[in-house]
């Protein structure tokens, strides 16, 4: 807990000035004011996170968190439990969606046991197991509030270590068969909102298994009655060691002053998680694309993100982030290589601000 508390607590808002100096470069840049639409807002968004105008960067890197959920023996996936494993190997193989896009775009990724039900033996896999699976949260709470507790510190360890090793840029990535369950719980209490505007079909559920998987939702959420006041009670009765260890990197991000990027759903209810604990957490956070989960609409609506990309996407896995990545440092190229107006000899007392 002393971690958690530290972290939490350490966090600083946004450098303004640095925004205001960034903000103040773009509108100078041999360009229609504002031309560059979101480009221009990540760029300034970067330089309140640190305090620079100009942000070279050089490494980023993916966080993935692996674990089982104990609410799978309710039927709520249509997959098997022990593609989490399967998956999980194969993110270390490079055969993933994760792992192609992410060398695709020159970014790494950091694969972390923290709650598979079996043991997988890889040299690059990050042993961080708290134990092998969550419990069942329609029958009870899903974990202690302990191991909620020691999940969130591992996430903000892993985070601590990506940043010793000098990443610029992090995002947030998950395996875990049974989390769109935990995902969609957490975010009903976290909000109040109600299982038809928070639960989707996940990995493709047919109808009957659809009305089951919200229907075991709204029970463990009776069952656990969570404190919507407490995130970590939250996390703890009815998340996953995935999300809490996810909840680790969004505070670990904003403690450190690395930018963080939000994938889909199930990071989105750990991104709302972490907002919860202190919301100057948000400020260090981008969302890559707009999930095709209809929980991830109302987890970003209560954090006032608006995502980078639309492109219909819903694996998971932390897929957004390479894709997100790339526009995070196309906003810097902008930034830190455009010429302004003088330095391409152009007078310009003709631009109106049209925004």
């Amino acid at each position: 807990m002393e971690l958690l508390e530290k972290t939490a607590a350490g966090i600083k808002p946004a450098v303004q000035p640095a925004m205001a100096e960034a903000a103040q470069r773009l509108d100078n840049l041999a360009k229609p004011i504002g031309s560059l639409g979101k480009l221009e807002e990540i760029a300034v968004k970067l330089s309140g996170i640190t305090g620079r105008i100009k942000n070279r960067i050089e490494k980023k890197c993916t966080v993935v968190m692996s674990a089982d959920n104990g609410v799978v023996e309710e039927g709520v996936s249509a997959c098997p439990q022990n593609i989490t494993t399967i998956q999980t190997v194969n993110f270390l193989k490079g055969l993933t969606g994760i792992s192609v896009l992410s060398k695709h775009a020159g970014a790494d990724i950091r694969v972390v046991d923290i709650g598979i039900n079996s043991e997988v033996d890889h040299p690059d896999l990050v042993k961080r197991k708290i134990r092998k699976g969550t419990s069942n949260m329609a029958k009870g709470p899903a974990m202690t509030r302990e191991e909620a507790v020691q999940a969130v510190e591992t996430g903000i360890e892993v985070v601590g270590r990506l940043v010793e090793e000098g990443y610029h840029l992090l995002g947030t990535g998950e395996m875990g068969i049974g989390n769109t369950s935990t995902s969609s719980a957490v975010v009903m209490c976290l909000t109040g909102c109600n299982a038809a505007l928070a639960v989707g079909k996940g990995a493709g559920l047919t109808e009957e298994g659809f009305a089951n998987k919200k229907a075991v939702i709204e029970k463990a959420i009776e069952v656990n009655r969570p404190d919507p006041a407490d995130p970590m009670d939250v996390l703890a009765k009815v998340g996953g060691f995935d999300i809490a260890g996810l909840v680790g990197c969004f505070l670990g991000a904003a403690y450190y002053r690395v930018p963080i990027v939000i994938d889909g759903f199930i990071s989105s209810a750990a991104a709302l998680t972490a907002a919860r604990i202190n919301p100057l957490v948000k400020e260090f956070m981008f969302a890559s694309h707009c999930s095709e989960e209809p929980g991830y609409k109302v987890a970003m609506q209560e954090l006032g993100l608006d995502p980078i990309l639309n492109l219909n996407m819903r694996l998971g896995e932390g897929t957004g982030c390479p894709l997100a990545f790339n526009v995070i440092e196309a906003s810097q190229a902008v930034i830190c290589n455009m010429a302004t107006f003088e330095e391409a000899t152009i007078v310009n007392d003709f631009m109106i601000d049209i925004r």
